[in-house]
């Protein structure tokens, strides 16, 4: 297929692009096949360009004005980084032909036509992204022991379909014991290391048990729960549905461990099933949030009314504090923890991922956050292309697509807000793989897990993010100047009244003038403090090797006195 069979009209002269700061641009569109672009050319003015990506227009909606005359009316461009355009078009006929090639060119069905297979960097790429997390590679301390080894039992991913094809394992389990195990999980997602604390204490991650109504067991998924577990033999299931949504699963063949066979282990259940259950759906709830943001006309009451009814912030205090929860059992009771939901594709990784960021200092690093992404999120097979595909401005989403990786990144913002330096990134970088995560140039979260990834070849095929991410001249504009290192756990405080909106993401496209100013004084505040860190690390070391220089004159003048 040829995109030029999908674009009506090319080139259109005198178009009008307005943004939802009501900033306007006159000029010709362009579209082509992975791109709007409105271009002035204005010889009074400098020379405009605005850029929109297909994969970044969530939905268009068109307005004639008048259907009887042809005077052409607007269309309304609604984005997945919250921005609304409208383009202003004079001619009814004209503005149906540009409508009706956008819809089309936002709606392509096959991965390998998106723009990351047709993007070619003009830069030298100095690592590649694509390689550079494996398990192999991130869990090497843990397979130079006696306890994990690589098994390579799902290398044609027939064992589970979402999993990746090399799997850190505990080594007294054999394949055969893994494949029993996976034929008793949905999907075959059996419990997986995620995470192992400097305590000894493990985290695992699965899917639901499926019982099939008669309550059977499987030994080889209970070999394998009790080979992780500690000196203390004591081991916590932590379900993240409430017991009325796991007694609906159990009516479908799902459900929780038998309690007779698991004697070792502990069950709680950690409700989220807010995620896709409460008041509609996730996507909705957010839908709802971003209608107030948008809404300028709101009294301070009345939004914040919509704030609590829209029921986001209650998304992330749930996962803070089933996080919380996950974290305390490793941490502080040394005790071995395996999440689960019912496919284990969304609030388990939700709960493991920000359980590592709680607990471990390396994942509050920039490459740390990209390693745990890659094990969690794209090697644990959360369907990134599935749940993206739609936000929270289409008409036609369903209950497949769900913003969970958003949810995870605000998280993850609120413990920045209240932990500032103890992460080496800035919220800069969260808000640049949320765009990422759902339109790209970059190959990184395009498919639904690592077989899909392999089918498209997108390693050879397309540019990793990370490998623009981790360029140098890139890494300096995501870096946290107030960075001081944390060996230690940071526990957030998970009360109501410490969550804050993410205004920064939420509210970046209706800010208002004074809000820009306060923005520039905070950056001038922290280029202040990056200067005067950068002053006293030299003072320190000024310090340091002026007490070097004393301890040695001290040494030698008692060496002096005994002699």
């Amino acid at each position: 297929m040829e995109f030029a069979e999908l674009i009506t009209s090319p080139n259109l002269d005198r178009v009008i692009l307005q943004d939802s700061l009501k900033n306007s641009i006159e000029g010709t569109l362009c579209i082509t096949g992975h791109h709007l672009i409105l271009s002035s050319r204005n010889e009074s003015l400098p020379a405009q360009e605005v850029w929109l990506l297909h994969q970044c227009i969530d939905n268009i909606e068109k307005k004639l004005t008048s259907s009887s005359t042809n005077s052409g009316g607007i269309i309304i461009i609604k984005c997945k980084d919250f921005r609304i355009f409208q383009l202003i078009i004079s001619n009814t006929e004209d503005l149906l032909n540009v409508f009706s090639s956008i819809e089309r060119l936002i709606n392509l069905d096959k991965t390998d036509l998106l723009y990351p297979f047709f993007y070619r960097p003009l830069y030298n790429i100095l690592e590649d992204g694509h390689t550079c997390y494996k398990p192999e590679i991130e869990f090497s301390k843990l397979l130079q022991g006696d306890e994990w080894r690589l098994s390579h039992i799902n290398s044609n991913y027939s064992v589970c379909s979402s999993y990746g094809a090399t799997l850190v394992v505990p080594k007294s389990i054999d394949d055969e014991t893994i494949s029993a195990a996976a034929s008793f999980r949905e999907g075959g997602r059996f419990p997986i290391l995620s995470y192992k604390h400097e305590n000894g204490a493990v985290l695992l991650r699965s899917s639901q048990p499926m019982l099939n109504n008669s309550n059977r067991r499987c030994r080889a998924d209970e070999n394998i729960l009790n080979a992780v577990l500690g000196q203390t033999r004591k081991g916590y299931i932590i379900d993240t549905r409430s017991t009325n949504y796991t007694n609906n699963c159990k009516a479908k063949g799902g459900g929780t461990e038998p309690e007779g066979h698991y004697t070792q282990w502990k069950k709680v259940h950690k409700p989220m099933d807010k995620i896709s259950k409460c008041n509609g759906s996730l996507l909705d709830n957010l839908a709802k949030l971003i209608d107030a943001c948008n809404d300028s006309t709101s009294s301070s009451d009345k939004w914040l009314s919509r704030l609590e009814s829209s029921n986001w912030l209650t998304h992330v205090l749930n996962v803070l504090n089933g996080s919380c929860l996950v974290a305390q059992c490793l941490a502080q009771d040394g005790a071995t923890v395996l999440v689960h939901g019912s496919t284990g594709l969304d609030s388990t990784l939700l709960l493991t991922s920000i359980a590592q960021i709680i607990l471990n200092p390396d994942c509050r690093t920039v490459r740390g956050l990209q390693a745990l992404i890659e094990r969690e999120w794209l090697q644990g097979g959360h369907p990134f292309q599935l749940r993206n595909s739609k936000f929270c401005f289409s008409n036609s989403r369903s209950k497949y697509q769900q913003p969970t990786f958003l949810l995870f990144l605000d998280c993850v913002q609120q413990l920045h807000y209240q932990f500032p330096c103890s992460f080496e990134f800035n919220t800069d970088m969260l808000i640049l793989l949320f765009e990422h995560s759902y339109f790209s140039q970059f190959g990184t979260f395009l498919g639904n897990c690592e077989q899909d990834r392999v089918n498209l070849k997108l390693a050879k095929q397309t540019t990793s993010l990370w490998s623009y991410l981790n360029r140098p001249d890139v890494l300096t504009s995501v870096l946290n100047p107030l960075y001081e290192p944390n060996k230690g756990p940071i526990w957030p405080s998970v009360a109501p009244v410490s969550l804050v909106l993410w205004r920064d993401l939420y509210l970046r496209w209706v800010v208002t003038s004074s809000t820009n100013k306060v923005r520039e004084k905070v950056g001038n505040i922290l280029e202040k403090h990056k200067e005067i860190r950068s002053q006293v690390i030299k003072l320190r070391k000024t310090v340091a090797e002026a007490q070097e220089e004393y301890d040695e004159l001290k040494r030698k003048s008692i060496e002096k006195c005994d002699e």
